[in-house]
């Protein structure tokens, strides 16, 4: 893998912790994208199609020895995405629907070079405990989720209270599955 320079696609500090945590040396680089995607997109699909449109932005910049990391999670209830909160009452409002139930979290991963490019989406089924009005105030109050999809940090203390079951990988929940990411970058590298 060190035969390229990558560039993480992404500010997010759980981004960038994660992809340091599986031996990645990387840059950050990131241009303004409006998110936005076709209404008639399954939710399922979003993850990726929006992965992919961060790293169109990026990609024409990049020399033949560089390869670009993108990334976008979202979380699906009820066959729709919950996004970022815009406010105090959009998040709570996000977390008492989550409340006592089981969510969906996909992200979905692009990686590109001038040459050639790979895309995937790696799912992870989440149940929550129950969660009361008052634990719902506390967890927006201290933690201010408020650039998190579905108003919620699995790494913080909604994720150590109130995630009761989880199918699929606890690092995907958290922006980007580390596992699949490690071995598809094996792969880009190998296959050049």
């Amino acid at each position: 893998m060190k035969e390229l320079k990558w560039i993480l696609g992404s500010q997010s500090p759980r981004r960038k912790e994660l992809l340091a945590g599986i031996g990645v040396e990387f840059e950050v680089r990131v241009k303004d994208t409006e998110e936005i995607y076709p209404p008639s997109l399954p939710a399922e699909e979003v993850p990726e199609y929006l992965a992919k449109l961060k790293a169109d932005a990026l990609l024409p910049d990049l020399t033949e020895h560089e390869a670009v990391i993108c990334s976008d999670t979202v979380v699906i209830l009820d066959g729709k995405i919950l996004g970022k909160p815009f406010d105090y009452e959009d998040a709570r409002q996000m977390l008492s629907k989550l409340s006592g139930r089981k969510h969906t979290v996909i992200t979905g991963v692009f990686i590109g070079s001038k040459t050639k490019s790979v895309s995937f989406s790696e799912r992870t089924e989440v149940e929550f405990e129950t969660l009361s009005d008052e634990e719902i105030k506390f967890y927006i109050e201290k933690y201010m989720p408020f650039d998190k999809a579905g108003s919620y940090g699995v790494q913080e203390w909604i994720g150590y209270v109130a995630v009761k079951r989880m199918e699929g990988t606890y690092t995907n929940v958290m922006g980007l599955p580390t596992n699949r990411l490690y071995n598809e970058l094996k792969k880009f590298t190998a296959n050049k």
